[in-house]
């Protein structure tokens, strides 16, 4: 499965009203997010190993949210990913992948 078969599936268990679009899956990005980064701390906090089944459940709740933020925008998540790594490509043949800034 591609990311443009996956927005496309995604797209189908969809169920926030049309007045939410965009702002329904950036508030759940940031919230899916949060738990990802939540669960990860309390390992720190208790020492003990996060399950690699739980961390796939969270990445897979960031990965919906991603595909409808692509879908709401209009923009191919497989779009979306490929430039991304063409920018990656190019700031690392530039010796530019350390430092800050969008445009470096």
């Amino acid at each position: 499965m591609n990311f443009d078969e996956y927005q496309s599936e995604a797209k189908k268990t969809a169920i926030y009203p049309q007045s939410a679009k965009i702002t329904y899956p950036i508030i759940g990005l940031a919230g899916e997010v949060g738990e990802l980064c939540n669960k990860y701390k309390k390992t720190i906090r208790d020492g003990r190993v996060l399950d690699k089944e739980e961390i796939a459940g969270e990445i897979g709740d960031i990965a919906w949210y991603l595909a409808m933020v692509c879908e709401d925008f209009g923009v191919s998540f497989d779009e979306v990913a490929r430039k991304n790594i063409e920018k990656l490509k190019d700031r690392q043949s530039r010796g530019a992948i350390k430092g800050s800034g969008d445009n470096r």
